[in-house]
Parts: C-alpha cells; sequence; structure tokens
C-alpha cells in the first residue's frame, strides 16, 4: 500500500514526503518512486519531527508495527492522517490516528473510524458506521447505516455489508461478497449472501 498513500499525501500537499521504513535490509538506500528507503524501522528516532503513516494493507501487520513504535516510545500524536483531496470529511467525523483514506471515499455523517484504518479507493460509508483501529476495507467496499466493523476485520474489494450487520474483530470478509447478517470475530465468510468458509482455530 506503500505507493497509494504516497499518491494520496502529495495528491494532498499537507506534507512533504521524508522517506520509507522497511525492516528489509536488501531495500535500505533504495527508492520507491522517488522516495529514499531511510532504513529499518529504529531509524524513526533519527526524524523525531516527522509524522508517521503505517502502510501495510493487512490491520494484523500494522497492530504489530504500532506496537514496536509503542515501545520505542512513539505516541499516537506522531501519527498523520492521510486524506486524499476528493475525500469529504463530514463535520463530526474525526478519524482517528493514522488514518488513510484514498480517493474518492464517500462518507455519509456521523461515521466513526478508530486508529491505523485502511479505506481504499471509492468506498462507501453510510451514517452511523463504525469502524474500529486497523480495520481494512478494499477498493469498491460499501457498507450500509450503523454497520460496526471489529478491530482487525478485512473486507475485501466491493464487498457489501447491509445496514446495522457487525463484522467481528479479525473477521475476513471475501471479494465481492455481501454480507446480510452477522460475520462472527475470526470467521472468513465469503458469497452473495455471504456465509462461513473457515474457522478461526486456536493453536495448541
Amino acid at each position: 500500500m506503500a505507493p497509494e498513500v504516497l499518491d494520496a499525501v502529495r495528491a494532498a500537499g499537507t506534507h512533504e514526503p521524508v522517506g520509507f521504513l522497511d525492516d528489509d535490509a536488501d531495500r535500505h538506500g533504495t527508492w520507491l518512486d522517488g522516495v529514499p528507503v531511510l532504513g529499518g524501522l529504529d531509524a524513526v528516532t533519527s526524524h523525531r519531527d516527522a509524522e508517521l503513516v503505517l502502510c501495510p494493507a493487512r490491520g494484523g501487520a500494522r497492530a504489530s508495527l504500532a506496537a514496536r513504535l509503542a515501545t520505542a516510545g512513539i505516541p499516537d500524536a506522531r501519527y498523520a492522517v492521510v486524506r486524499h483531496p476528493s475525500v469529504d470529511v463530514p463535520r463530526g467525523c474525526v478519524p482517528g490516528p493514522g488514518t488513510v483514506l484514498l480517493a474518492h471515499v464517500a462518507l455519509a455523517g456521523d461515521v466513526r473510524i478508530g486508529r491505523h484504518v485502511m479505506v481504499m479507493p471509492n468506498v462507501t460509508l453510510h451514517h452511523g458506521a463504525v469502524l474500529e483501529d486497523f480495520v481494512t476495507l478494499a477498493a469498491g467496499v460499501s457498507l450500509g447505516a450503523r454497520v460496526h466493523v471489529g478491530r482487525w476485520a478485512y473486507v475485501g474489494m466491493n464487498a457489501s455489508v447491509r445496514e446495522r450487520v457487525r463484522v467481528g474483530a479479525d473477521a475476513v470478509l471475501g471479494m465481492g461478497a455481501a454480507a446480510v447478517r452477522d460475520v462472527p470475530a475470526r470467521e472468513t465468510w465469503a458469497g452473495v449472501p455471504a456465509e462461513v468458509l473457515r474457522t478461526w482455530v486456536e493453536p495448541w
């Protein structure tokens, strides 16, 4: 997701990209679309005035990075909110720190968006929708009124969720799926209407 986030930052014109951080040592000293890879995550301490955004597409990966940075003393105040200029954020909707809203996201009133949420292009969020921390909504997702999406959940490209339905924490709703009833936590659902494909099992 880093190139997409970079495009949104440039389009917004509110921040000047400083560089990328990547734990893959082979990428250190390289460039991505004109922006240098400065080093691993520990290099954040060399750029104390820079705001941050976490780019992995999956919420669990963003949560892991956020936990490492919190251990290193990085507060929520260091995280930028990235909003493409095509996105109109209604009064009263305050995206949480580190949230990314890519091009043509449509927000109806009183949507609640948590920390480090990734909302990809052409997503529609109707009134009263709630996105908990580290949620990922892929391109073209449509959430009905008062849908609640739990922490770390992933909603796939062009999926839709009926009004007042809950998508549980760490659940996955597949591409093109239509959720017309609650999706339990840690389950993977797909199809029209969506049905369970896989249930997460606690490892021994």
